[in-house]
């Protein structure tokens, strides 16, 4: 068996938005912005490629738009992958599992430190209606208290 070179991180992020082509997220913006930010906001954590590659992927498999046979079979290095699967969400998971899992994954934390941090961002909650601000507001501090990232 041949190993296959990784995809660049290129080929990745125009993979990523392929995929989400058309997506919006809850305020109405395209959601390859959410993605962008998150790979810039592991990059500015001092994250490495693996883990850059994971964050424009990191909601791929959980919102449908590739499947997990996509990434296991894609040419990405099993650290990639594994990040990736331990921040997608399992429907009816409870957020101690999911956490746990995180925590679990070397390098996956950061990557969802970085989600986190674009998600509560005050700039996006503020477009929201205000029960929607408060309960995303709320998911997020009890994440980031799970995950024990220090709120700043």
């Amino acid at each position: 068996m041949t190993e296959t070179t990784p995809l660049s991180l290129a080929e990745i992020e125009a993979t990523a938005r392929a995929a989400h082509a058309g997506q919006t997220d809850k305020a109405g913006r395209p959601y390859a912005e959410h993605l962008r930010a998150v790979a810039e906001g592991v990059r500015a954590r001092g994250g490495d490629e693996e883990q850059i590659a994971a964050a424009w992927l990191h909601d791929a498999v959980e919102d449908d738009k590739l499947s997990r046979r996509w990434l296991e079979e894609a040419a990405l290095t099993r650290r990639t992958k594994d990040i990736v699967l331990a921040v997608t969400k399992r429907p009816g998971e409870p957020p101690e599992a999911y956490a746990a899992r995180i925590l679990a994954t070397p390098g996956a934390p950061l990557v969802k430190e970085a989600d986190l941090a674009h998600n509560a961002d005050p700039a996006r909650l503020a477009v929201l209606d205000g029960p929607t601000r408060t309960r995303l507001t709320e998911k997020y501090a009890r994440m980031r208290a799970l995950l024990g990232l220090v709120v700043s």
